[in-house]
């Protein structure tokens, strides 16, 4: 035992009484091999007290009481400063090296308590939105399209609606994404040029379907949404800004609360469109069989900041099918004409 080395030869007196009983006697106390040796006056050895489980009776007082365990009535009274320093150097080392119970659970405690928070944070939202997302029905996606859709018109204004122009969005609805519950929108302005809801809402503003010369364009930005809308869930990237409570409200309740609605409506007005690869996009408008050119140039006039989807263009020097008749086309320009 470290704690012993400078204490080897230390011997001291001190008073042993047996029990509680027998008599006190003057004895001389030895330090051996992890013990206290007990000998009388002549050399004789009484007893052995072992070092690692001596206990002492009056902490702070003098003269030092100590027991050679916390059961035992036998007892030892030193005096002698030098032996009073060296048992508790040996009593403190020796409580140094025992287990601490309620430490380990403490660190235990709060290992796991780390663990349940870093699950709190990091995966049980996203854990939480992932499960939304698959058990959410068609209708109540649909819902809460509607939902955002009338908070958007507050600062875009009512749906343009001619009937001759919504004659023609379905056509181009039907033309762009066929075999999908999908609805197109024209609002009439204070909004960015597209945007999509849940529910297979596709917003667009009146400037797309009046400053341009053909339908190509227009087509591009539903293709661009359509796209975002698959790589991102617009339910999902909801559910992610308003939280784990709003979540939960949704499989609860069906609903959301106000305050979530009302943020991302607000969000949906002012935050950039989030980017879509080149190689996605050129894939949906070879699938969707439409130039992608046009949308290109609608995004940059220059063409500098496009020429991945101008010198891909999948129909590029080939017959191009109109995305829409001239009639349609002119009959969407004018949706939202009084």
């Amino acid at each position: 035992m470290t704690a012993l080395k400078r204490y080897e030869r230390l011997e001291g007196p001190g008073v042993w009484r047996e029990h509680a009983g027998a008599q006190r006697r003057n004895v001389i106390l030895s330090f051996g091999d992890a013990s206290l040796v007990v000998s009388d006056t002549a050399e004789r050895v009484l007893t052995h007290w072992s070092l690692a489980a001596i206990e002492r009776l009056n902490p702070g007082e003098s003269p030092a009481l100590y027991a050679p365990g916390e059961a035992s009535d036998e007892t030892l009274e030193i005096d002698e400063s030098l032996m009073i320093e060296a048992i508790e150097a040996v009593r403190t080392a020796v409580a140094r090296g025992r287990p601490h119970p309620g430490r380990v659970r403490l660190a235990a405690f709060a290992a796991i308590a780390a663990g349940l928070a870093a699950l709190a944070v990091f995966w049980l939202p996203g854990a939480l939105v992932r499960h939304a997302v698959s058990v959410v029905p068609d209708p109540v996606r649909a819902e809460i399209g509607r939902d955002l859709l009338g908070r958007v018109t507050r600062v875009a204004g009512q749906p343009c609606a001619r009937p001759g122009g919504m004659a023609a969005l379905d056509r181009l609805s039907r033309r762009l994404l066929p075999g999908r519950e999908a609805r197109i929108v024209v609002l009439p302005g204070g909004m960015p040029r597209a945007a999509h809801l849940p529910g297979g809402l596709i917003l667009l503003n009146r400037a797309l379907v009046e400053d341009y010369e053909d339908a190509s364009a227009v087509a591009g930005f539903v293709l661009a949404e359509a796209a975002r809308a698959d790589a991102n869930d617009p339910l999902a990237v909801l559910l992610h800004a308003a939280g784990p409570m709003a979540t939960l409200k949704l499989l609860t309740s069906g609903t959301l609360p106000e305050r979530a609605l009302e943020e991302h409506a607000r969000t949906l007005l002012t935050v950039p469109p989030t980017p879509v690869s080149d190689a996605a996009l050129i894939a949906r408008f070879a699938e969707a069989g439409v130039p992608s050119s046009p949308y290109a140039y609608a995004l940059d006039v220059s063409g500098e900041d496009v020429l991945g989807l101008i010198e891909a263009d999948p129909l590029r020097d080939r017959p191009v099918r109109p995305v829409l008749s001239d009639g349609d086309w002119v009959q969407l320009q004018a949706i939202c004409d009084p």
